[in-house]
């Protein structure tokens, strides 16, 4: 035993003297000082504790601080704060003692990065959602928050192994939903990705495993392609004086994977796996030229699509991220897509927030991420409401692709893809964007949902008259614009409530009738209201005017008893009958347990494929595909609801499905896939329709069938037709 814990005592002071040497930033003795009391604090603290894996529990903490100091390349406070991220929530430690020992920098980040552990899981919350909330509210004060929970995130991905199952999907869900969107926002670019493929190993390990085989096997092919690729333009550069390295970079194993998914298509069928980066050493001044020559010198050589030219340096990412991408018909007559960057860009993109303040001198403008954080602080500032409308809230522009539009004065704007006009407006400014009366597109006028486009001059028109309506929601997709639409109307909403019970008082005064808990009751119910709230505001906007209150005062009064009467009976509690399945073909549970459920309608499950079954508020069980597109947002948010489920028998039954059909139009074709599908054992046709425009078609057939197993192969035999092109289940 003692020998057992001098070798991981040995370990421990190894990797404390691995983390200072591979750090990114240089640090200074006030900075090693520093590390070295958060070091023995942490070993301090976590005496004793040891994971799931069998190791010391400071194990963790520490590879997570290696992570922020080299992965991510963060500083000092950032390491100490990372080697206590846990010390508050798990030890005897309190976060006055952090104060007192390490100060208030480390102690502010430790506070953020510690979880809400006291909230109870009840019916109406999401104890994770109430965790992010934190996380991204403590984000508006110190950015470094976030950075440390995405490394503590990915350390807990790389161990993941040792958990269950259940808990295993529910982490890889969180990290699929909140975590590996913040790393891409945030330009952490290879951490998402780790993150990402890590998640679908968790969640569908027979896919990625396939995915990754299949990759290693292209691998060869790949080098030898970026060989012939660099002999057609190596000469070139060098002429030019051009130094540079030209290597591959691997599409991501989950990136194929929902390509593979979304397109209903097989790892063959995945013509983008691979781009090429020409990374080039040029001072910060010249940057820009060596790019379009390395453009030029590229395009000399290979036909470029121009319609795939994203030129990121002119205008970079709000994350700060800098590039050229070209896609070219390379060698072998292939499309393949180019990435020109300076290696200042390839750190950035690399490291992140960390590299962006390494490059930032004097007057420099403001990095990407601080736009950004800028930008957040108001949506940030509306910390009311549901935390899973919160959370959601934020993740509406995460992911987001990122246009370019210009005011009239010529500044540039960045809004996600899929932005409004109204959208832009509120990114101008709040004041300008709840006064919008008009939008003009390049000189024309244009309604205020329309989408915008890249390089497109947009106009404000502002009227003091104007103000934002409920409508004004459908017509944005930022977080920002909608938060700020919804504080206005809660505003403008909470001035009527009181108007209307002022006017609810005078009235009833008027005519002796007292205010209580019994008039207002019969109020709301006689006008069919869920709340007081409702009463009040209906009156303060007259929906209720006088006539429809002589009304109620006239029930009250009982000239209609009978009618009152009706109208005072509480509602009767609404009742979902569950219908019985004539079989049992689902079992739920770790003791595979039979119970009623409803296959949701989202996603429509067959037997064959993964599931999982969500007990809803009103409608039981309902059974839901793991790859539902609700299915990260569920096991995220609403863990706690998730029971496990599987098939067991599936034979004697049918289920229903139905498949959308694309391709050139052939004659015969419909007649073709009729006779398939009718002659195919196992599956009943129940509906057939298509419509042709041009060479093309598009259909959809409706199906019965006892299976996955059926419909991939039936699939797989309407593929083989001449003229379909694609196959996707609905």
């Amino acid at each position: 035993m003692q020998e057992t814990i001098n070798i991981e005592n040995t370990e421990i002071v190894r990797n404390y003297r691995e983390l200072l040497q591979i750090s990114y930033q240089t640090l200074s003795e006030a900075d090693k000082i520093l590390i070295r009391k958060a070091f023995d604090l942490a070993v301090d603290a976590h005496n004793g504790q040891r994971r799931k894996t069998g190791d010391p529990y400071v194990f963790h903490p520490i590879s997570v601080a290696k992570i922020v100091a080299e992965q991510i390349g963060m500083d000092a406070t950032s390491i100490a704060s990372a080697l206590l991220h846990d010390v508050v929530e798990d030890t005897k430690y309190s976060l006055n003692d952090i104060t007192e020992m390490m100060g208030p920098s480390v102690s502010k980040i430790v506070d953020g990065l510690t979880k809400i552990s006291h909230l109870k899981k009840d019916k109406d919350i999401s104890l994770q959602a109430e965790n992010f909330r934190k996380m991204l509210l403590t984000l508006n004060d110190d950015v470094r928050v976030i950075i440390i929970k995405i490394a503590d995130r990915l350390h807990n991905m790389q161990t993941i192994d040792v958990m269950p199952e259940h808990k295993r999907i529910k982490i890889a869900s969180e990290t699929l939903y909140i975590y590996a969107p913040l790393a891409h926002r945030i330009g952490l670019y290879n951490i998402k990705t780790e993150l990402e493929d890590l998640s679908l190993k968790c969640k569908d390990p027979n896919k990625y495993n396939l995915i990754k085989s299949s990759l290693e096997q292209t691998l060869r092919h790949q080098e030898k392609y970026i060989v012939e690729f660099s002999e057609f333009i190596s000469e070139a550069l060098e002429k030019k004086r051009i130094r540079c390295t030209i290597k591959g970079r691997t599409k991501s194993i989950y990136s194929i994977y929902k390509k593979m998914v979304s397109k209903n298509i097989e790892f063959n069928e995945v013509y983008d796996k691979f781009a090429i980066r020409v990374v080039y050493k040029s001072s910060l001044k010249n940057e820009k030229l060596f790019a379009w020559n390395v453009y030029s010198i590229i395009t000399d050589h290979f036909t470029p699509n121009p319609s795939r030219l994203r030129d990121w340096i002119s205008a970079p990412k709000s994350n700060g991220y800098e590039a050229l991408h070209i896609t070219v018909m390379g060698p072998q007559n292939k499309w393949v897509e180019v990435q020109i960057r300076s290696q200042r860009m390839h750190e950035v993109a690399e490291k992140g927030y960390a590299a962006h303040y390494k490059y930032k001198h004097g007057n420099q403008t403001e990095i990407g991420i601080d736009d950004w954080l800028n930008k957040l602080h108001e949506v940030l500032q509306n910390k009311t409401g549901n935390a899973v409308d919160f959370v959601e809230e934020f993740k509406l522009n995460l992911y987001a692709d990122e246009i370019y539009v210009f005011t009239p004065e010529g500044d540039i704007k960045s809004l996600p893809q899929g932005s409004t006009a109204l959208d832009f407006a509120f990114a101008v400014h709040t004041e300008i964007g709840k006064k919008t009366r008009g939008v003009r597109v390049n000189g024309k006028l244009v309604p205020l949902n329309q989408k915008l486009s890249n390089g497109q001059t947009v106009e404000i028109l502002t009227s003091e008259h104007a103000k934002p309506s409920q409508n004004w929601l459908d017509y944005v997709v930022t977080s920002r614009a909608r938060s700020r639409i919804r504080y206005f109307l809660r505003q403008e909403r909470n001035q009527m409530v009181a108007l209307g019970k002022e006017i609810l008082r005078r009235k009833f005064r008027q005519i002796k009738i007292p205010v209580n808990d019994r008039s207002l009751l019969s109020m709301i119910r006689y006008f069919e209201l869920n709340s007081v709230q409702d009463l009040y505001y209906k009156i303060g906007i007259n929906v209720i005017d006088n006539k429809r209150f002589k009304e109620f005062v006239i029930a009250y009064n009982n000239s209609f008893i009978n009618f009152l009467k009706k109208k005072l009976t509480p509602a009767r509690k609404r009742v979902v009958n569950i219908p019985k399945s004539t079989q049992y073909v689902l079992v739920f549970g770790s003791k595979n347990e039979s119970f009623d459920y409803k296959l949701s309608s989202c996603c429509n499950p067959i037997p064959g494929d993964d599931v999982f079954g969500f007990v809803s508020k009103s409608e039981g069980i309902k059974v839901h595909s793991m790859e539902c597109p609700n299915s990260i947002a569920l096991n995220s948010q609403y863990a706690y609801r998730i029971i496990k489920a599987s098939w067991v028998d599936s034979a004697s039954e049918e289920f229903k499905t139905s498949l959308k059909i694309s391709g050139i139009d052939n004659k015969g074709l419909v007649n073709e896939i009729t006779k398939l599908t009718l002659g195919f054992s196992g599956v009943n046709l129940n509906k057939i329709e298509f419509s042709a425009e041009g060479e093309f078609f598009n259909g959809q057939i409706d199906l019965s069938l006892n299976g996955k197993e059926t419909l991939e192969t039936l699939i797989k035999s309407l593929k083989k037709i001449e003229g379909i092109d694609k196959i996707v289940r609905n």
